[in-house]
């Protein structure tokens, strides 16, 4: 806000993402370190509720698909009844880490993992958690159905589906 001009306090914002949580505008998302099983108290995550609204307050010209995609993914977890947590491994972030009767599966969200660069970035945090639980890539890569490692790829309408 500092930068657009605008002098806010942060207790406001705190006030107003916890408004906007309490009403189901927002959801909150928790941060979980996966080698120490801990809470994170920083940095938490804001998914909104209705992809519309972020058209509303943002117009076209801020198309972020990874963001999108990301947002669908986290409502359908919480849809299927999972508690969702943004995971760290290391220094690299997990999207998700969805938990149901103390099972965790892990989730990685990217539009395409065509390039090798990408592949990278999002198969080494799953890559790096040290345990025998499903682990995704979920992706727009059409035919994206593959197992490397452990770690399956998935295209979004068949997890969606699944």
């Amino acid at each position: 806000m500092k930068s657009a001009g605008y002098k806010i306090a942060i207790q406001t914002i705190e006030s107003y993402l916890s408004a906007l949580s309490d009403s189901y505008i927002l959801y909150k998302t928790n941060r979980l370190d996966v080698n120490g099983k801990e809470y994170l108290k920083a940095n938490d995550k804001y998914y909104i509720a209705d992809i519309g609204l972020r058209y509303y307050l943002l117009g076209d010209k801020r198309k972020d698909y990874g963001a999108i995609l990301e947002n669908i993914v986290y409502l359908e977890l919480v849809r299927r009844g999972y508690e969702v947590y943004v995971g760290r491994v290391d220094n690299l972030e997990i999207d998700f880490i969805a938990l149901k009767n103390a099972v965790p599966i892990y989730y990685q969200v990217a539009l395409t993992i065509k390039e090798e660069n990408t592949f990278k970035r999002e198969f080494s945090p799953l890559a790096k958690v040290k345990n025998n639980y499903e682990k995704y890539i979920i992706t727009l890569d059409e035919g994206a159905q593959s197992n490397d490692n452990g770690i399956k790829t998935i295209n979004l309408f068949g997890f969606l589906l699944f």
